[in-house]
């Protein structure tokens, strides 16, 4: 189908149709590479969120009690859906967050998500012993309830299923709220939604800012779990709503600032290509990007060169719509002017630019800017200590394992870490030493595995998402105890 590139106006999805927001208000989305208005979306209301709750309370005695095998079918509807339509998802996130369509693979992910839950639902088990003389205990693993999910604007269509699938196959209903940044592609799904024929109120759909809707789901005493994806500032916000409310379940996935260890007797040609592909990717605006990169102090220089050519001549900025563009531009005004403020700090640091270190604005009239490197940059410098979400990486240097492990942990963040060495024996010294809830071995983000669990530590946030665990997220544990009649 052809692709209008005039603005969308989407709807949310509340109670089973397609409405917009109470008050009749909505808000500008606009295109990042060219500045157009690419969409009106509804901003929802205190009521819309009430309401979206409301009817998932109402949907969910008859949800849960459907059986797995028979929600299963709903969701194996909507992946079918969401593969017909992938094509025209990709140029939603395109034209509202800046994503290149040569990289969007998300919607096919999407369906794989929904596949995946829609067939593992036999994995809902609980226990039974008889270790308790005169008793048969058990335990049985029930759904919460309403639960809320809130996604980032980085990769949105990714988390709409993620966190969704597991959630309603499990048996609970849901209330998803959208990124005021990215809610198109996110919207059109939510139309698939209602086409799949899930029943009214147990799939909901929200488009808006963090106030009212965000605030509202946090606080909700209905709402009984909330998975949440996003900055660390946003996610402590949220825990503090659950906590003065109804002390809700809080899954948080937050913000990163990922090190890449390498040593001198790594595969330089891999590791220059992987730590730079993992900068590339999505304009830097990933929360496991790379983006301090620790090389030992006898191949830095040869790395940094090849580092160098590879980072600028892979890049080709442009229009996301095109499938020659591999580099889109940061989400919207607000991160462009939050990357370049970074640049300007890690200036003023007495960091060492090495390459790009400006944005495109005034020549491109998006919102571009410079796959951007710098070098001995300090430790304690703001670029170093706190997440940019752009395309700028920091290179500097170690001489002992013992620093590489210290630099790399001098961060409150802890999502994802790199090392890339041909020594097993030191690999798995640095693995058990880094800080950090996934690590990479020769490897590095965006590189995941599917069935392993993935979450950070420290200020990266709590819980783990996954193939193996998200259905964990949305199950109670009930423990039961029998006594038996003696003979």
């Amino acid at each position: 189908m052809a692709f209008s590139t005039s603005p969308i106006r989407p709807r949310m999805l509340i109670d089973g149709e397609l409405v917009e927001a109470s008050d009749g208000k909505t808000f500008s989305v606009y295109n990042p590479a060219t500045r157009e208005v690419s969409g009106e979306v509804p901003e929802a209301t205190a009521d819309d969120t009430n309401r979206a709750v409301a009817a998932a309370k109402a949907a969910f005695p008859a949800w849960s009690a459907l059986g797995p095998a028979k929600r299963a079918v709903y969701l194996k509807k909507l992946a079918a859906l969401i593969r017909e339509h992938r094509d025209e998802i990709a140029k939603l996130d395109a034209v509202a967050m800046g994503m290149p369509v040569s990289t969007h693979f998300f919607a096919e992910s999407a369906a794989g998500q929904y596949d995946h839950y829609a067939e593992a639902w036999p994995h809902i088990q609980g226990q039974a012993s008889v270790n308790t003389p005169g008793h048969v205990t058990m335990t049985l693993r029930q759904p919460f309830g309403v639960v809320a999910l809130i996604i980032p604007w980085n990769v949105p269509v990714h988390f709409f299923a993620s966190k969704s699938a597991p959630a309603l196959i499990t048996g609970n209903t849901v209330v998803l709220k959208t990124s005021e940044k990215a809610p198109l592609a996110v919207a059109r799904i939510a139309k698939l939604v209602k086409e799949a024929g899930f029943p009214p109120g147990v799939f909901n759909v929200l488009s808006g800012h963090g106030i009212p809707s965000g605030q509202i789901l946090s606080r909700h005493m209905d709402v009984r779990a909330l998975s949440f994806t996003g900055s660390s500032r946003t996610g402590k916000l949220i825990q503090e709503e659950a906590a003065r409310t109804n002390l809700k379940k809080v899954i948080l996935e937050l913000g990163g600032k990922s090190p890449a260890i390498i040593f001198d007797d790594a595969n330089l040609e891999k590791a220059v290509a992987q730590t730079r592909w993992s900068m590339q990717f999505n304009s830097g605006q990933v929360c496991m990007a790379n983006s301090r990169i620790y090389v030992q102090s006898t191949i830095a220089e040869k790395f940094v060169e090849q580092f160098k050519v590879s980072y600028s001549s892979s890049v080709k900025s442009g229009n996301p719509l095109d499938k020659e563009t591999n580099h889109g531009p940061q989400a919207d005004e607000l991160q462009y002017k939050h990357v370049l403020s970074y640049i300007n700090s890690a200036k003023d640091s007495g960091a060492t630019l090495a390459l790009g270190g400006s944005g495109k604005l005034e020549t491109s009239n998006g919102y571009f800017i410079e796959p951007t490197i710098f070098l001995n940059t300090p430790e304690e410098a703001k670029i170093t200590k706190e997440e940019v979400f752009g395309p700028v990486v920091i290179i500097n240097t170690f001489e002992t394992e013992k620093e590489a492990i210290s630099k790399a942990n001098d961060t409150e963040f802890g999502l994802y870490a790199s090392v890339f060495t041909k020594d097993i024996s030191r690999a798995m010294r640095v693995v058990q030493a880094l800080e950090s809830g996934y690590v990479g071995i020769n490897t590095t983000s965006p590189n995941t595995a599917y069935d392993l669990p993935f979450g950070g530590y420290k200020g990266s946030g709590q819980g783990r998402e996954g193939a193996l665990c998200s259905m964990d997220n949305f199950l109670e544990v009930k423990s039961v105890i029998m006594a038996l009649e003696e003979e």
